[in-house]
């Protein structure tokens, strides 16, 4: 009996675990993949020019592009402007697209920096 219940409690245990832990995987996607998906996402790109991040009370809005096809994605993430993000080299982008105004909601914003070490690189 007692051998019943702890391979009842380890099975259950795996489930949970296992399911937790399909819910806590966001795949990296394009920005296209990122529109047409229902789900929460990581998308990564470079720092749109073209439009001027802008800081309203509560929210933050900025343009990525992607590296390989140009495409834009609005991306509004709820807080403020991360410390390094004018210096960013990449920006990751965690959450879900929009449809019903257009752009992406993040939760979470990962800036990737230049090292500084790269100037130093041995020929």
């Amino acid at each position: 009996m007692r051998k019943i219940l702890l391979i009842a409690l380890l099975v259950g245990f795996v489930a949970y675990a296992g399911l937790n832990l399909a819910e806590s995987v966001t795949p990296y996607v394009s920005i296209a993949e990122a529109r047409a998906s229902a789900n929460s996402v990581q998308v990564k790109g470079l720092l749109d020019k073209n439009f001027a991040p802008q800081q309203s009370c509560d929210e933050f809005t900025f343009s990525l592009q992607d590296e390989d096809t140009g495409e834009t994605l609005r991306v509004k993430f709820d807080g403020v402007k991360p410390d390094q993000f004018d210096e960013a080299y990449h920006i990751v982008a965690v959450g879900k697209f929009d449809s019903s105004d257009d752009s992406f909601h993040a939760k979470k914003l990962l800036i990737k920096c230049p090292s500084k070490y790269e100037g130093q690189k041995p020929q």
